[in-house]
């Protein structure tokens, strides 16, 4: 069999990383030999791959307290705080997550391309993976888009939805008047959420409900539960938090809101195939400091 077959159908490395192993030195070795991809194998030969280590020379590092979850020579998984951003933007270009382990792998005297498989809102907490290399990435990044990843978040939101366990499916796209939203719209991407209430409160008119993505778009827990009118505690982009509301200062939902600080959103676990030990992961993050003191409002005690 052709060794470029064996990688491409066996190992399932991709077209473009097949390219950057080919232009690396003893990228691709076979029983010891640099060879081309388009050399014969048999059985009992062995293959190495190796893939040039690289690091985030644009990324400023900074130290941060970085949460880890879990970590080994392919993958860093760690507990996101609320409030900061995963990866720099225009503008916006220290204070970041990626600031943060960056300045963390270079205190350990370790060399890596920050890669997040995917990525947290600024105000949402909770597991985060990260890739060490290309072909890491990748492969996660694949069972994404297979839907066999398990993405699970817990939220409060306003008021108990009609149906308690439900699949909201309704594709997702930019408001065209405020660019920086998303809403659910007919011309949309294609979008699935499913949930279930695990508590209500209705003496507050909140639940606690856990949610599952099918798909992964921007904002898309929020934007589904705005669009079955459950927006989050403490939204301020979609929910009553946003300041064009005009919501009662004194009313339950503002004080909630206020208390909750950010949308009430926590990523409490995460779970995939590990793309080199073929091992089954799952993750979990516990419910951060702010979110506990809510649930502690919630059930009338202190936390």
């Amino acid at each position: 069999m052709i060794l470029k077959n064996i990688m491409q159908r066996r190992m399932g490395i991709s077209r473009k990383l097949l390219s950057r192993l080919k232009m690396t030195e003893q990228g691709v070795m076979l029983n010891g030999q640099h060879v081309y991809v388009s050399v014969k194998v048999q059985a009992g030969d062995l293959l190495e791959i190796r893939m040039e280590r690289e690091q985030s020379d644009d990324i400023l590092p900074q130290a941060q307290q970085i949460d880890v979850i879990y970590e080994d020579q392919h993958l860093l998984i760690v507990n996101k705080q609320a409030g900061i951003i995963v990866h720099p933007t225009s503008g916006h270009y220290t204070d970041t997550l990626a600031n943060g382990v960056v300045h963390y792998w270079q205190e350990r005297g370790e060399k890596f391309r920050f890669r997040p498989v995917h990525r947290l809102d600024q105000d949402t907490s909770g597991v985060l993976a990260i890739a060490k290399n290309p072909y890491v990435h990748q492969h996660i990044s694949e069972q994404m888009m297979q839907n066999t990843v398990q993405k699970r978040y817990h939220a409060y939101v306003h008021h108990i939805p009609v149906i308690l366990q439900d699949r909201i499916e309704g594709a997702i796209d930019r408001d065209l008047v405020e660019p920086h939203m998303r809403v659910v719209t007919p011309d949309g991407y294609p979008a699935a959420t499913r949930y279930q209430v695990l508590e209500s409160f209705p003496e507050r008119d909140v639940s606690l409900i856990e949610l599952e993505l099918e798909t992964g778009r921007t904002h898309q827990i929020r934007v589904h539960m705005k669009h079955i009118g459950c927006p989050l505690v403490g939204d301020r982009l979609y929910g009553y938090a946003r300041p064009d509301n005009n919501i009662d200062p004194s009313s339950s939902i503002a004080q909630l809101d206020q208390l909750a600080g950010r949308q009430a959103l926590h990523a409490v676990e995460l779970g995939f195939v590990h793309p080199v030990t073929g091992e089954e992961m799952l993750f979990h993050a516990p419910l951060p400091e702010d979110l506990a003191i809510l649930d502690a409002e919630l059930r009338g005690h202190e936390a």
